[in-house]
C-alpha cells in the first residue's frame, strides 16, 4: 500500500500543484454533474443519467449552471454512464445550425455531432467508453470512443426568433435528439447493470482543501489509464505519483488518516495550485487552444484549467471562437461602466465573417454572469432586429450602462452593469481569417 509518509515533502507539494490543476476541470464538472444527473432535488436535476433536458429559450441571468453561458442558443443537457454498454444519440434532419459536443470527465471534447462536423442530416451515432470491444449494429452511422465512463452533452440549438410559431419549431428540433442505450437500439438483450456507485455529495469548499483528493480518487475510477483513446504520457506520470499518495482511483484515498506534516505539504500544494491558476486566467483575448479534443489540447492541464474556469464547457474555436475584451483601449482592466460609456465599432469590411452566426455578449464581473436590464437584451448580433448600420456600412455598438438618448444608438444599445464586466464575441463557424488571426476583433474603445 502506498505510504504517503515515505514521500519527500517538496515531491508531495509539487504533485498536488499539479493534481489540484488538473483535477479543477474534473471538479467543476462534477458539480454540474452532481446538480443534474444525481441530486433530484436539485432544481437543475436533468432526470438522471440518458435524458435529455431541454431549454427552450435563450440564457438569462437566472440560468447559474455554468459561468459565461451563452445568449445565443438554448442548451439541451444530457449526461451518460457508459460502463455497462454504449449510448446512441440519434438527431433529426434539420437545416438549423445545431451542435451536441459530448465533453469527457476532465471537460475534454470526445466528439462532436451537429451542422459543421457531421451535416444537416438525420442519423444515429454510437458512443462508447473504454474497454467496450463490440461491433456497431447497422444503420448507425458513426463512432465516439471516449476515454472516461462518464460523458456530458451540452447541446445548442439555433433558434429562429422568439415568437411562439419559431419556439414551437425549436422544441420540435430539440425532442427530435435521442438517447438510447445500445440495447434498446439494436433489440438485443440488456447486459447486467453497473455498480451503483457511492456519489460523493458535492460542496463547494472541496476546492480549497485536501479533501479535493477524494473526489478526484472517486473519479480517476471512471478515467482508466489504458483504453482506446491514448493519453499524454504527462498524464501517467502524474498519476503515478498520485498513486504513490494513496490516489489511485479506488475511491479509497482518507485524508484524516494522513499524517499532519504529509497534511501540511499538501495544503502548501494546494495554494500553489490555486495560485498558478490565477496568474494563468487574466481572461486571454481569445478561446484560441483552451478548448477541444485530446488530440488538439494534449497535456495542457492549466490550459484546460484556464477554459473550465473562464467558460465551462467552452466549444473549440472551430466550432465557435470566442473572443474579448479583457482591456480597454485606454489600458482600463477590466472595462467599468460606472464611470464611463463605450463603443465597439465593425467597420463595413470588418463585420465578423461567420458561416453560421454571430453575437456580442454582456457579462458582469466578478461572477461572469448575465446581468438584468431594462431591456432584457443581453448580447447583440447579426441576428438582432432593427441595428442601425453607420453611414459608410459599418456597425457600431454601445456598451453602457444608461440608456443612451440618441434613437439610432439606444438600437445599438448593449446594456452594462454598473461596475465592471465583460464583454465576449462568439462567431459560430468562423472563417479562416479569425482562426488564423489575420481577422482581428476592433477595440474598446471609452467615450
Amino acid at each position: 500500500m502506498a505510504n504517503p509518509a515515505l514521500v519527500d515533502p517538496a515531491t508531495i507539494r509539487a504533485t498536488v500543484a499539479e493534481a489540484w490543476i488538473r483535477a479543477y476541470p474534473m471538479l467543476r464538472n462534477y458539480r454540474t454533474l452532481y446538480a443534474q444527473a444525481l441530486d433530484d432535488a436539485d432544481p437543475r436535476h436533468v432526470g438522471g443519467f440518458g435524458v435529455f433536458r431541454h431549454h427552450r429559450r435563450p440564457s438569462t441571468p437566472a440560468d447559474t449552471d455554468v459561468v459565461t453561458p451563452n445568449n445565443d442558443t438554448p442548451y439541451s443537457w444530457a449526461w451518460l454512464d457508459l460502463r455497462a454498454e454504449p449510448w446512441v444519440v440519434s438527431v433529426p434532419a434539420t437545416d438549423r445550425y445545431y451542435v451536441l459536443p459530448l465533453h469527457e470527465l476532465d471537460t475534454v471534447y470526445a466528439g462532436f455531432i451537429g451542422s459543421r462536423t457531421t451535416g444537416p442530416e438525420a442519423g444515429d451515432h454510437l458512443v462508447a467508453g473504454p474497454g467496450w470491444q463490440g461491433e456497431p449494429p447497422p444503420g448507425v452511422r458513426g463512432v465516439i470512443r471516449t476515454a472516461t465512463r462518464l460523458v456530458g452533452i451540452v447541446g445548442r440549438t439555433q433558434p429562429a426568433g422568439g415568437t411562439p410559431a419559431e419556439l414551437a419549431e425549436l422544441s420540435a428540433v430539440q425532442q427530435g435528439y435521442r438517447l438510447r442505450p445500445l440495447h434498446a437500439y439494436a433489440g438485443t438483450p440488456a447486459p447486467a447493470p453497473a455498480p451503483e456507485p457511492v456519489w460523493p455529495v458535492w460542496r463547494e469548499e472541496v476546492l480549497g482543501t485536501v479533501e479535493f483528493l477524494t473526489f478526484l480518487d472517486f473519479l480517476l475510477g471512471f478515467f482508466p489509464l489504458h483504453g482506446e483513446v491514448a493519453l499524454p504520457p504527462a498524464e501517467t506520470d502524474l498519476r503515478g505519483r498520485l498513486t504513490d499518495l494513496g490516489v489511485d482511483g479506488r475511491g479509497e484515498f482518507e485524508p484524516a488518516a494522513l499524517p499532519l506534516a504529509v497534511r501540511a505539504e499538501i495544503e502548501r500544494g494546494i495554494a500553489d495550485g490555486r495560485a498558478r491558476l490565477a496568474r494563468a486566467t487574466g481572461e486571454p483575448g481569445t478561446s484560441a487552444g483552451l478548448f477541444g479534443t485530446r488530440g488538439e489540447v494534449g497535456a495542457d492541464f492549466l490550459g484546460q484549467a484556464v477554459g473550465a474556469g473562464l467558460g465551462l464547457y467552452g466549444l473549440p474555436a472551430e466550432e465557435a471562437w470566442y473572443g474579448g475584451w479583457p482591456v480597454d483601449s485606454a489600458g482600463n482592466r477590466p472595462p467599468n461602466a460606472s464611470d464611463r460609456d463605450y463603443v465597439i465599432r465593425f467597420g463595413p469590411d470588418d463585420l465578423p465573417p461567420a458561416r453560421f452566426f454571430w453575437s456580442v455578449t454582456m457579462y458582469g464581473l466578478p461572477d461572469r454572469l448575465l446581468t438584468d436590464n431594462t431591456l432584457d437584451r443581453y448580447s447583440i448580433g447579426d441576428r438582432t432586429p432593427g441595428l442601425v448600420r453607420d453611414p459608410d456600412g459599418g456597425l457600431t455598438l454601445h456598451v453602457r450602462h444608461k440608456r443612451p438618448a440618441d434613437a439610432g444608438h439606444s438600437a445599438n444599445w448593449l446594456p452594462a452593469p454598473d461596475g465592471p464586466f465583460s464583454v465576449v464575441a462568439r462567431l459560430y463557424g468562423p472563417d479562416r481569417s479569425v482562426l488564423d488571426g489575420r481577422w482581428r476583433l476592433p477595440p474598446l474603445d471609452p467615450r
